[in-house]
């Protein structure tokens, strides 16, 4: 499947649900992947699919779900906004079940109608890492990869063009 940047959400939902299935196999085999030749698979077809894909046209991350804050992200961006750090909390943020702090509602507050970031100088880490599929460990957040697969149509092609090698 080739992924323009003007048409790859075209079929991303369906994509999601036809392919759940496959993945779930194909995540089963990674995890049998030596880590090295695993993070490899994931930095080449990371490359790839961002060769293509432009973060600008979706945003879904921004729109569905949260990343967890710091504290430093926290105390970086309640600097951005003069606020002390229990104001920006209680602005923003909630804990979750696991005791994160997350953002209290979706869409993201700093998302802007043309779906650039409002804190982009200064967003959080698992923002500027987000979809993570290019980093060394992948192993440890392959099941987190594939939630993020039904989340960001980078992250799905990714998985189908690894999908082609395994």
């Amino acid at each position: 499947m080739e992924n323009k940047p003007d048409n790859f959400l075209d079929n991303f939902e369906e994509i999601s649900i036809e392919k759940k299935d496959d993945f779930n196999r194909l995540f089963k085999k990674l995890k049998r992947v030596r880590p090295k030749q695993l993070d490899k698979l994931f930095k080449d077809a990371h490359h790839d699919s961002f060769e293509r894909i432009e973060c600008l046209n979706c945003a879904n991350c921004c729109k569905t779900t949260g990343p967890l804050f710091t504290n430093n992200d926290i105390d970086r961006l309640s600097k951005r906004f003069k606020l002390s750090t229990s104001k920006f909390i209680d602005m923003y943020l909630r804990k979750d079940e696991d005791g994160d702090w997350v953002l209290q509602t979706t869409p993201c507050p700093f998302l802007l109608e043309d779906n650039y970031c409002s804190v982009y100088e200064d967003r959080p880490k698992a923002c500027k890492t987000y979809p993570h599929t290019d980093q060394n460990g992948m192993r440890p957040i392959l099941d987190l990869t594939l939630k993020n697969a039904e989340v960001c149509p980078a992250v799905q092609d990714i998985l189908l063009n690894i999908e082609k090698i395994i």
